[in-house]
């Protein structure tokens, strides 16, 4: 039986992707798709966690997790704005819109860390570090094409874009293709505090 590649995200309004691809417009004509691979803009979200192959038969307890964990969770907003790169700014390797987002984030990232943990899953090595991102460097850039991103990412202003209220979880399965990752929603399961 085939593994799906799975990771759990919120999603940004359609209004939101297009102030990021407006705004990141002149970042990503500077520096072209040479050194950068580009996402596409309907494919930007928060990853909340990224799970990795799991077999279908564990689509469920991942789905029962996700509508258990909805259900405690009231509806919040995520302000969008500001621009980096991680790990840092010498050896950019992640392109990334930043998010201010409430303390409510964290929590729920960390249940559902817990719950991914519970359903077997290793835990997760990083801490969290919500953000959007918005490109990647292929590992052949050359230095002069890295320093050429820097002074990109100095260059670029970017500042509020907007806030994206939040009010579903989503289980989404991922398909690498030469092109890019095809993302496809498994499952979704609304925010509602009682």
């Amino acid at each position: 039986m085939n593994q799906i590649r799975a990771f759990i995200a919120v999603d940004l309004p359609p209004t939101i992707q297009d102030s990021i691809e407006k705004q990141t417009t002149r970042l990503r004509q500077t520096l072209g798709n040479g050194p950068v691979r580009w996402v596409p803009v309907r494919n930007l979200h928060l990853t909340l966690r990224f799970i990795g192959d799991i077999s279908p038969t564990h689509l469920d307890f991942f789905k029962q997790m996700l509508a258990k964990t909805a259900e405690m969770r009231p509806p919040f907003d995520l302000q969008i704005g500001g621009i980096g790169s991680f790990p840092n700014a010498k050896r950019p390797r992640v392109l990334w819109v930043g998010l201010h987002a409430p303390e409510g984030l964290a929590s729920l990232q960390r249940q559902i860390e817990s719950g991914t943990v519970q359903l077997g899953f290793e835990k997760e090595d990083k801490p969290f570090s919500p953000h959007l991102t918005i490109g990647r460097v292929r590992q052949t850039a050359s230095p002069a094409e890295l320093s050429k991103i820097r002074a990109a990412l100095d260059g670029a202003q970017l500042g509020r874009i907007g806030t994206a209220r939040i009010d579903s979880l989503h289980l989404y399965q991922s398909e690498l293709h030469s092109e890019g990752s095809i993302y496809k929603k498994l499952f979704s399961a609304p925010l509602r505090a009682h």
